[in-house]
């Protein structure tokens, strides 16, 4: 069946950067209308970004727009997230998920997405 492996997470300094990596295994050959998102300590998920299948959309959450960027590999089933100026409120653990439906009218539903990564933390100390 359709896997997703996260990595790329750890701690980092506030302003600091990281790169997320989202990789998609099994099932049939295809690229997925993917996002991100995150679950902060003691809070509920939350959307972060998500891409089309082609990468030429694109979709982020306020508090992230112009910090995170999200691409796809020109091949490889492969998307990345490269988040800069991280803050304290960037810390949460980050999860990769996929969309079967070609269609996806809302990217930052939950609903929407059928496949999940298993999460990779990213803590940004201040």
């Amino acid at each position: 069946q359709v896997q997703l492996l996260e990595s790329g997470g750890g701690l980092v300094q506030a302003g600091g950067s990281l790169r997320l990596t989202c990789t998609v295994s099994g099932g049939p050959s295809r690229r997925y209308f993917m996002g991100w998102f995150r679950q902060p300590p003691g809070k509920e998920r939350e959307f972060v970004a998500a891409i089309s299948q082609s990468g030429g959309l694109t979709y982020y959450t306020d508090s992230v727009t112009g910090r995170f960027t999200m691409s796809r590999d020109s091949a490889k089933e492969i998307i990345a997230v490269r988040m800069d100026g991280l803050k304290s409120s960037d810390t949460a653990v980050y999860y990769c998920a996929a969309a079967s439906k070609i269609i996806v009218p809302n990217p930052k539903d939950p609903a929407q997405y059928d496949y999940w990564g298993q999460g990779t933390q990213v803590t940004v100390s201040s």
